[in-house]
């Protein structure tokens, strides 16, 4: 892999199945990155056995193991600087980010819903229950919000008679993991500018 590859470092906190999408692209050394290290606010999950089995340097950062959240989310950005990442992916990570995170790297994060609509952590029920015909999942780059971040990328995926919400839920996830993959590799090869809350992939000039 080309040392001028972009520098991922993964956030999980469960199964990895976003991750493993990812370890799956890096190792096609077009892809343009590399994951440098894999972190979890929890041990002995899938994710970070994946990580392990892959060769990739893990790290746990429990929000329990601190006194306070701003313990944590200085911890976490400490932990994270060490491995001098170009971009933090949340894969499945399922905790929300502070600002010594937040202000330190670019961070992306997905969706299960087309934002602005359906926000939070039921998106896919909350869709569901709305009764929308059609939903999808979002790539973005994570701010202080919930869900609130400049969007980079989109895709739709029908609702059909009979979902619920985990078949819904499993469609959606498949189309996620294409789109992450996706826009990470468009990302490093391409680069970005960030104008308000329009992203645009490619460089300037």
């Amino acid at each position: 892999m080309s040392s001028q590859a972009v520098r991922l470092v993964v956030l999980v906190s469960g199964s990895g199945t976003n991750l493993q999408a990812l370890l799956d692209a890096v190792a096609d050394e077009t892809y343009g990155a590399r994951i440098v290290a894999v972190g979890a606010d929890r041990a002995g999950i899938e994710g970070l056995a994946r990580a392990e089995r892959a060769g990739i340097p893990i790290f746990v950062e429990k929000l329990a193991d601190h006194p306070t959240r701003e313990d944590w989310d200085r911890e976490l950005a400490a932990r994270i600087a060490e491995h001098k990442p170009d971009l933090v992916v949340c894969a499945g990570f399922m905790k929300i980010l502070g600002t010594p995170t937040l202000s330190s790297f670019p961070v992306l994060n997905t969706h299960p819903a087309l934002l602005p609509s359906f926000p939070g952590a039921h998106g896919v029920r909350d869709a569901l229950s709305y009764g929308v015909r059609i939903t999808g999942c979002t790539v973005m780059l994570a701010d202080a919000g919930v869900d609130t971040g400049p969007i980079i990328a989109q895709a739709s995926v029908p609702v059909l008679d009979g979902d619920d919400e985990e078949t819904l839920h499993q469609r959606i996830k498949g189309v996620e993991r294409s789109l992450l993959v996706e826009t990470v590799g468009r990302m490093a090869r391409e680069g970005w500018t960030v104008t308000g809350r329009t992203v645009r992939l490619g460089r300037s000039g």
